[in-house]
């Protein structure tokens, strides 16, 4: 999985005819060595940020999106559909990793800045979650919809039901047939649950969330990620946070909601998202979860700053503004792997 600790080489994005052009380039290796990891000083629009290095083509297509005119939910719901769709990245949308069944169940969360949302759970056969969750958010009374009821209501606005098992993925859950063991692999190849943040250039804050969620897991488990309040949450007047790694631990802390909350009291993103780790790590210090437990937090608030901190470490984290480009950043961390 090397390939996957290499950054991802891209042009840089065009600019447009609005109000306020701007750009956001990228920058080498050695100028994200010099960004500092945690949080911005600098207040900041536009910004996006998400989780793991495949935000990073992530979030060229969500600037794309905002260059063209679009608005911040327009942004997260495009920049999160560029690993949904692609069949490398085995755990979000197609060719994910399946249930122990060889099922390949999605979940998916959007937000926008007047606390609309959309949710689905336990989706399969549709490649494009997030899409589907904004549909509900745009075009239901509800905020969440789950297993065959959410697949119909897709089929119903036109999306296609398609076969999402990769001839990879089927070929992983049949190596681990021979064992059946479940034990969540998270963090080890760096990547896990895409989450994206984006303030517009109104100042607007938007969120998005999407995974194919832990291998191997029962045939209908449901993780953090379309839980609205623990995947995602936002206050447009305050900030937004989201979450990554072991989706019980963050619905046990309604961890996104959280770390929001502390930003509400003054918090920066980057202290807000510790205390919401350090508090994580509190509650399951002594569960049996702790062996493999990895949880990592996002973070932006009103005025443009941004923030990341993780359980362990290996989280990283990509940020793109006009300052300074588009980049990787590592969170900073309570423990290492060995430790606990």
């Amino acid at each position: 999985m090397a390939n996957r600790r290499d950054f991802i080489k891209k042009t840089a994005l065009g600019t447009i005819g609005v109000s306020t052009v701007f750009s956001c380039k990228e920058v080498t290796k050695e100028e994200q060595n010099a960004v500092a990891s945690t949080t911005n000083s600098t207040p900041n629009k536009p910004l996006i940020i998400s989780t793991w290095k495949h935000g990073f083509p992530a979030n060229e297509a969500a600037w794309k999106t905002l260059n063209e005119g679009g608005t911040g939910i327009d942004a997260v719901e495009a920049g999160v559909r560029i690993p949904e769709g692609d069949p490398k990245e085995r755990s979000v949308g197609y060719g994910g990793l399946p249930d122990r069944e060889g099922k390949v169940t999605l979940d998916a969360c959007i937000m926008d800045h007047n606390s609309n949302c959309g949710s689905v759970a336990f989706l399969q056969g549709i490649k494009h979650p997030i899409s589907v969750a904004r549909k509900v958010m745009e075009d239901t009374p509800h905020v969440m919809l789950t297993g065959e009821g959410a697949l119909q209501f897709a089929l119903s606005k036109g999306f296609k039901e398609e076969n999402l098992l990769t001839p990879e993925s089927e070929k992983d859950w049949k190596k681990w047939l021979e064992k059946s063991k479940y034990k969540p692999v998270i963090n080890i190849e760096n990547h896990d649950t895409i989450s994206m943040l984006a303030i517009d250039n109104n100042g607007n804050i938007s969120g998005a969330c999407t995974t194919s969620g832990a291998a191997w897991k029962m045939h209908g488990r449901v993780g953090d990620s379309p839980i609205i309040g623990a995947g995602l949450f936002l206050d447009n007047e305050v900030g937004a946070a989201a979450a990554t790694g072991l989706g019980e631990a963050v619905i046990r802390t309604a961890g996104s909601a959280m770390v929001v909350e502390q930003m509400r009291m003054g918090k920066s993103p980057a202290e807000a998202c510790k205390i919401i780790v350090e508090r994580i790590y509190e509650k399951h210090k002594n569960h049996r979860d702790m062996e493999y437990l990895q949880v990592g937090f996002i973070a932006i608030n009103k005025q443009g700053e941004y923030g990341g901190y993780s359980l362990r470490s290996g989280f990283d984290f990509a940020v793109c503004d006009t300052e300074k480009g588009n980049r990787m950043e590592d969170a900073q961390f309570k423990m290492t792997w060995d430790a606990q």
